[in-house]
């Protein structure tokens, strides 16, 4: 690592990290404030509000602080007239942005490694504080689809991984040949286990004098491999997150189901992809800025930095809120936009740099 780059990185991190505390304790703090009467009046939970509340912050908070921590530091090495500097030393523009595009991309990468943790149900964690429903997490009426089966749950309990009132029907040629009935059903070794089934079997041939139903009783029972209770709990709550992982699993499976996956690729591609169109805006923002501080407007330079990047991340979010909505496809709405926004910016950079 050379001389210049070590002084490039240690002045934009300190930047980095100071808007970032910054952000973070300003959104925090906000909530918090507006939040506080209705916080249940145990300390532990009101701590856990603030840390969960953080890491969701960060979500939103790290992108921004990446753009802003680079507009801070051009503005002073500008105003120092160290572009100058490192230019007359021979310096290329790429040997000036790229320690910072990397830094950034290095950054977007751990911030998407943490939302494959539990961590990236923050927002619901904190949800659940706030509406006195930590300790306490069920959904009912359940009726999902899974291969040639229907599956009913009554009540799905999914931090204890239990399902009651459970209803399953076998279908073939659009007939029910097969219906098992229990009250209580546990997830464990990845799959569904069944405790004390009743199983209904109607004949393949039905004769009227001499055709009846056979019932047999199962203690165990085990079906829908690989189907999370998370996964369950996400997939019908329309507003919750997905963590990457199970965003990824819920994919694969309800993608073999036949079933609409339009919120879980649009969650998916929110948390992959959507977080690195920050880095063209750093090249953007280096192309047009001044080497001299002497013609240099600061003010113009820096509002209509910061005014863009909350422009291009509003439009990015609310894409996203439409794709969440059912609206429009992921990869339309997404995917398309984030191509085009990354097209769109090189031709703009590589115009300003000729010129």
């Amino acid at each position: 690592m050379s001389i210049l780059t070590r002084y490039i990185l240690k002045k934009y991190l300190l930047n980095f990290v100071i808007v970032l505390i910054s952000l973070e304790l300003f959104f925090v703090g906000i909530d918090f404030l507006q939040n506080f009467k209705k916080l249940p009046d145990s300390a532990n939970l009101q701590l856990l509000y603030v840390l969960y509340n953080g890491f969701f912050t960060l979500t939103l908070a790290l992108p921004l602080s990446i753009v802003f921590g680079w507009i801070v530091t051009l503005v002073i090495f500008i105003k120092n007239n160290e572009l100058v500097a490192f230019n007359a030393l021979g310096s290329r523009s790429k040997d000036i942005y790229a320690p910072v595009v990397k830094i950034s991309l290095f950054l977007i990468t751990l911030l998407i490694l943490l939302q494959i943790t539990p961590l990236a149900y923050s927002y619901e964690q904190k949800r659940k504080i706030l509406h006195n429903e930590y300790f306490t997490s069920t959904k009912a009426d359940i009726f999902l689809k899974y291969n040639d089966n229907y599956v009913y749950f009554k009540k799905l309990l999914p931090l204890e991984k239990k399902a009651e009132g459970i209803h399953i029907y076998k279908i073939k040629n659009r007939d029910i040949v097969q219906s098992i009935i229990a009250k209580n059903a546990y997830f464990q070794n990845n799959k569904w286990y069944i405790v004390d089934a009743k199983i209904i079997t109607k004949p393949s041939k039905m004769d009227l004098e001499t055709t009846k139903l056979d019932i047999r009783y199962e203690k165990f029972l085990n079906t829908l491999e690989g189907f999370k209770p998370k996964i369950l709990d996400n997939v019908y709550e329309s507003k919750s997150n997905f963590s990457v992982l199970d965003a990824v699993s819920a994919l694969v499976l309800l993608s073999n189901q036949g079933i609409n996956t339009d919120k879980i690729r649009g969650a998916l591609y929110n948390q992959v992809i959507v977080s690195f169109f920050v880095i063209p805006i750093l090249l953007l923002v280096f192309a047009y800025a001044s080497l001299n501080s002497r013609f240099f407007n600061v003010g113009k330079f820096t509002s209509l930095s910061i005014f863009g990047t909350l422009i291009i991340w509003g439009i990015f979010f609310m894409l996203f809120k439409f794709t969440s909505g059912g609206i429009i496809l992921p990869e339309i709405s997404i995917l398309l936009p984030f191509g085009l926004w990354i097209v769109g910016s090189l031709i703009f950079y590589n115009k300003k740099i000729d010129s």
